[in-house]
C-alpha cells in the first residue's frame, strides 16, 4: 500500500504562517533575504493573491501537519502564469517531492489553460534550476525581476512534453 503522506492540497490562509516559515527557512539556507512587504507580500493572503485572481496554491503537509513544500500558480497575462513559492523542506529534498510539486504545477497550468510558466530564481538554487531544466524550461529576459533574483526562466506548454 502506497502512503498518502506526504499529502498534496489546495492551501488556505489558515497555512499563511506555515508556508511563510518555509519560504523563509529555505531563503536563510541560501542566504537570500525574505521581502515580506514585495516579493513575498503574496503570503499574508494567499487565497486572495492566487485563487481570487485564477491562480492555485499547493502545499505539501506532513503527516505531523506541518508544510514540508509549497507551489502557486500566479495569473500573469493571459495565456501566461509565473510558478511561484516552489519551495521544499531541506529533510525532503532528493526524494522526488520537488519532481512531484513540479509535475503538479504543470499539469494545473495546463488545466487552468495556461501556454506559458514564467518562474523567477537565484542562481544559488542550483538543484532547483537543475530540475526546471529538466522539464523544459529555458532562460529568457524579463522586463524586471524580483530583488533576489538574477535569472528567469520560461517553459512553453504548448511544445513542452506532457
Amino acid at each position: 500500500m502506497i502512503s498518502e503522506w506526504p499529502k498534496l492540497r489546495p492551501a488556505t490562509n489558515a497555512d499563511c504562517r506555515l508556508v511563510a516559515d518555509l519560504v523563509y527557512s529555505v531563503l536563510a539556507e541560501y542566504h537570500l533575504q525574505p521581502d515580506p512587504e514585495c516579493t513575498d507580500a503574496d503570503l499574508r493572503d494567499i487565497e486572495q493573491s492566487y485563487f481570487h485572481r485564477g491562480g492555485v496554491f499547493y502545499v505539501l503537509e506532513g503527516q505531523d501537519g506541518s508544510i514540508i513544500g509549497s507551489y502557486g500558480l500566479y495569473p500573469m497575462q493571459p495565456g501566461t502564469c509565473e510558478l511561484r513559492k516552489m519551495y521544499l523542506r531541506r529533510d525532503y529534498r532528493g526524494k522526488g517531492h520537488g519532481k512531484r510539486l513540479l509535475e503538479d504545477a504543470l499539469a494545473s497550468a495546463r488545466k487552468l489553460g495556461f501556454q506559458r510558466i514564467t518562474l523567477e530564481t537565484a542562481s544559488v538554487l542550483k538543484e532547483a534550476i537543475r530540475l526546471y531544466e529538466s522539464y523544459g524550461f529555458r532562460p529568457y529576459q524579463p522586463d524586471h525581476l524580483s530583488c533576489r533574483c538574477d535569472q528567469a526562466l520560461l517553459l512553453d506548454l504548448t511544445t513542452a512534453n506532457q
